[in-house]
Parts: structure tokens; sequence; C-alpha cells
């Protein structure tokens, strides 16, 4: 991707403390900087990650960095390689590349390994035979420390201990490996945490080779020592960790000693972003897979037509900051609307068709209008519209009997402009036997095509978008919504499921599309003239049965 599609990241608090680090005498100076972006494959990205991607990503680019993508796959319960495919796709199409540094946490099994038995040697980690439920019982409060029967076990047998749990000659759950901090502590994270269990599973890449596997809060630091990152740059709720994290750096014998810098993550009103609630949602049929477009994954906003300009404009300007906050979801859909306001193709399409006869048009004539691709872009180009005696238009574009300040076809009323083409005037409809108008009459100025009328009179009535009935394409059309019809699913006391909109899509058949579009193929986006953007589906559109997504609505909500 070229610097200026990128656009230049701006200052924040994180790049104050780089600034300081790198500078003569700072503790990173003569050294490149160097992040990492260390997803779990256990789910697909979302748009929360696609602003620690662009913080991760983007403050390497900023510094002429480096930044490494390491899967963390520490936990083997979780993990599947469909993820680590769906998580390097997601990175690629966003604008980002780790060149030759891809990783993964397994990569550093025997280091960790290591580097468990160097503190257990120096006296800072013993095997602890608690079970999870008697360690909580055991952790005290904040006036009490916690307590463990086998905190002085001697090295020797911790370390006895810890070589025959890798052996695998104990059950999940039996032992630990707590890391010897400080009981008392009133950070409960750094109260001996477990840095070691026991878990009897097959890894997806090292298969049966280990039975005991790392916690998060020990593998992080080692892995970014063993990398040579200089900012592990992390969302907030792990500044609690912090302590840890450093206490881990500062006592193995890795010579590397990152540095973690926290900031705030992203919330957005109207939808959750917690792995566990979304794999729910798809594991339950709630949505029709990580990718469907009312998701906030990072597949569902592609397939909705989200473009990956848009997105790094709503983490460019959404900012860093050390506090969380919600955002608008009406914020992102604007920045989308901006950016395809720029880059899609103006045509016309009919989502609620209704039959168009211009009565004074000769049966079986055609004739075509040239139509730019974009009224502010001429190096689009142009393409050819057919038009004939009989046309689709939006149901919506007619009333028989019209409410006040209606400007569109009524019999007797004001006349119209085809986008493009003539001025007519309604002379009527018919009707079926039950009385529902299937048939718009209207007669045609000869003398207006491709403007005004010759004879300069002014034209009051809407322009309106239209289709050739002898050339229309036949669409599917899906328009969606929020998923959610609360702003705050996710809020504490509330089920989210209780939350979901159940309008939060409308499936369309049978709309009418200008021939252009019969070959269109994702991911082409198009305005669809006075309607919306809409894209092509990236999974369910196939030649001769055309399925377009609504991506956002012409009318920007968001409240500057």
């Amino acid at each position: 991707m070229a610097e200026s599609e990128k656009g230049v990241m701006s200052q924040n608090f994180i790049h104050n403390f780089i600034d300081e680090d790198i500078a003569p005498g700072g503790q990173f100076a003569g050294r490149t900087v160097h992040t990492r972006f260390p997803p779990e494959p256990n789910g697909y990205l979302h748009i929360g990650h696609a602003k620690a991607i662009y913080v991760d990503f983007g403050t390497a680019e900023k510094y002429h960095g480096m930044c490494n993508l390491r899967m963390d796959d520490t936990n083997p319960t979780k993990e599947d390689v469909e993820f680590v495919d769906a998580i390097q796709e997601d990175i690629k199409w966003l604008g980002y590349d780790w060149e030759d540094r891809f990783y993964y946490a397994s990569d550093y099994f025997e280091q960790m390994y290591g580097y468990a038995e160097e503190l257990i040697q120096k006296g800072l980690a013993y095997v602890c035979q608690l079970s999870a439920e008697e360690m909580a019982a055991n952790r005290g409060d904040i006036n009490t420390p916690a307590t463990s029967p086998y905190r002085d076990r001697p090295i020797e047998e911790s370390l006895d201990l810890f070589r025959r749990m890798r052996a695998g000659e104990f059950p999940d759950g039996a032992m630990t490996l707590r890391a010897k901090i400080d009981l008392a502590s009133g950070n409960f994270n750094m109260r001996d945490p477990a840095i070691y269990r026991i878990k009897h599973q097959r890894h997806h890449r090292t298969g049966d080779a280990w039975c005991i596997y790392p916690m998060y809060d020990f593998a992080h630091p080692i892995e970014d020592a063993i990398e040579g990152i200089t900012h592990s740059l992390c969302t907030l709720e792990f500044e609690a960790h912090r302590p840890l994290y450093d206490w881990v750096r500062d006592n193995i014998s890795c010579p590397y000693k990152p540095r973690q810098i926290e900031f705030a993550r992203l919330g957005i009103d109207h939808t959750v972003m917690s792995k566990r609630k979304l794999r729910q949602l798809v594991e339950e049929g709630y949505v029709s897979g990580w990718d469907d477009p009312r998701m906030p994954t990072i597949c569902g906003l592609r397939r909705r037509g989200y473009t990956p300009a848009s997105i790094r404009s709503f983490s460019e300007q959404i900012g860093v900051a050390k506090a969380d906050s919600t955002v608008e979801y009406a914020f992102l859909e604007s920045c989308l609307r901006s950016d395809l306001d720029r880059t899609a193709s103006r045509v016309m399409a009919v989502l609620h068709p209704i039959p168009l006869t211009i009565v004074n048009y000769p049966e079986g004539r055609s004739e075509t209008f040239t139509i730019e691709n974009h009224p502010k872009a001429p190096e689009m180009g142009s393409r050819e519209v057919s038009f004939s005696r009989h046309l689709f238009i939006e149901a919506e574009d007619f009333m028989e009997e019209p409410v006040k300040k209606y400007k569109r076809l009524t019999p007797g009323g004001m006349e119209c402009r085809l986008k493009g083409a003539y001025v007519i005037s309604c002379v009527g409809c018919r009707r079926d036997e039950e009385g529902n108008v299937v048939e718009i009459l209207a007669e045609y100025d000869p003398d207006s095509r491709g403007g005004d009328p010759a004879d300069g009179r002014k034209i009051k009535g809407a322009a309106l978008h239209w289709v050739d009935a002898e050339t229309a394409v036949d669409a599917e059309v899906r328009l969606y919504d929020n998923l959610f019809d609360d702003a705050a699913p996710d809020a504490a006391g509330k089920n989210f499921l209780e939350c979901l909109n159940p309008h939060s899509l409308e499936v369309l058949k049978g709309c009418k599309l200008e021939a252009s579009l019969a070959h269109a193929a994702a991911p082409a986006d198009f305005q669809f003239m006075r309607l919306g953007y809409f894209c092509v589906d990236n999974r369910d559109s196939k030649p001769g049965a055309l399925v377009f997504n609504r991506s956002v609505s012409l009318k920007d909500s968001f409240k500057k």
C-alpha cells in the first residue's frame, strides 16, 4: 500500500513514550522500534482488533520500524488453523505486512520451559498442589494475604515435580507452577500467580509433545523478549498485569527487556466484541457465520462492503486514548460513507419495483443514454444505459392520492425527471382485481432528452431513478441494520441475546438492476442512486443469481 493511502499516524501518548525511549540516553537509544500484534487464534478478528492492528503496525510504520505477527497459541483447547488463516487474511486486507516475521507462541515452548526451571532454581517459583478452587479460597482479600502450604517447598522438590508434570505423570488440575512474588500484594495478579498448568490436550501445532502449558501472563513477556520487541502495546485491561510482565522480564536471563504500554480498547455501541459472545452467536445460529455482515468481525465488515481505507480512517480519527470510551456505530458508518462517496460508481437499481409504461413512447423502440459513473470524477468514465417504453421505478415514487409536499409521480401532478433521460408526467395507473396498483402510466416529453425541456419550463418534481424493463437484471438485495437494538447489549446485568434486533436483516427478492451490473462480482461496490451504497456479496452472489448487500445508507446520522 502506498504511503499516501495509509496516511500518517497522528502523534499520541504512546509515541511520546517512544520518543523518550529512543532519544539519546533513552532505554532503547540506537535501537529500531519493534512492536508486535499477538492475537489468540480462537476466533475471527473484529473491529476492536482492527484498532489494535492499526496501533501496532501503524506505530512501527511511523518510526520506520518492524511489527511481528505472533499467534498466541498457549491454550490448546480453543485454537484452530481456520482462525490462524483468517487472521492473516484480515491483516493483509487491512493493508499491513509482517514480512518474514510470523511466529507462534508455541515456537518458544521449550525456551519458556527453560525459563520456568530457571525461576525455580532461583527460588522464584514453586510447584503448588492446591486445586483451582482451593487457590481461590486461599487468595485472601485486600486486608488478608493469600496463603499456600507449598510456598516453602524445597527447590529440588519443586524442580523434580515440575519435570514430572512435563513427563505427564499427573492429571489435569493436580498441580500448577506458581511464581513466588508477594502473597500480600495489593495487586492480586502478583499474589504468586500460576505460570504453568497441566492440560492433557492435543495442540494444533505441537501435537501431544506437551501436557503442560504456560499461562499468558508468563508467556507474553518471554515471547516479546525473545523476539527483541521494544514496545509491547496492549489494551488497558493489561495495565494491572504490567507489574507481572515486568517481574517475569526482569527475572529471566533473556537480554532484551521490552516495555509494555497500555491504551484504551475500542468500544462501539449496538454491538458486542467478546469473542465468547461472538462465538455463541455463530454456534447457536443467531447469525449465518463469522462473516455475517451484521457481525463486527473484520470478515463480516468486509462482506458488508467496508473498505480497508474506511477502517483505517476510523481508527485514525478515534485516536489512541488512555481511558476507555464508547464510539457511536454511526461514526464507523460515516467513515465508510466518506470513502465510498469518493470511490463508488453511481448506478441505478430499483429495490421495490413497479412497472412504468410511457404510453406515448413507441412500442419496440429503444435508445441509450450516456451516464457518468461518478459526477465528481470524470476519470471514472461513463456507461451506456438503455431506455424503452417499459421501465421499472420504485413503488414509493408513485402515490395516487399524494400527501402534502409530495413531489413525485401522481396522476395529473407535477412533472418529474427520469435521471439522465426524459421529463415525464403521470397520466394514470392500472390495478389488478384486488385493487392494487400494478402499473403506472406516464407520458414523456420528447424534447427533454437528457436535460431540461426545450421550452425552458421549470421542473418541480423529483429526479427519479429507473431501470429499463427490457434489459433489467434481477437480484436479491439484503438490507442490514444493527444486530442489537440496545445501545449497550454488553452492559452488566443484561442478557445480550435478549437485545438482538429482530429487524437487523431484510431480504428483498426480485429487485431490478440496470444491465451494466449483470456481471458485477465481489468486491465491487456501488452507489445505488437515491438508495445507498451496496456491494456484491462475496459468498452468495453468482453469475445469474446476483446478491447485493447494503453497506451503508446515504444519510449520515452521525452527530459531528
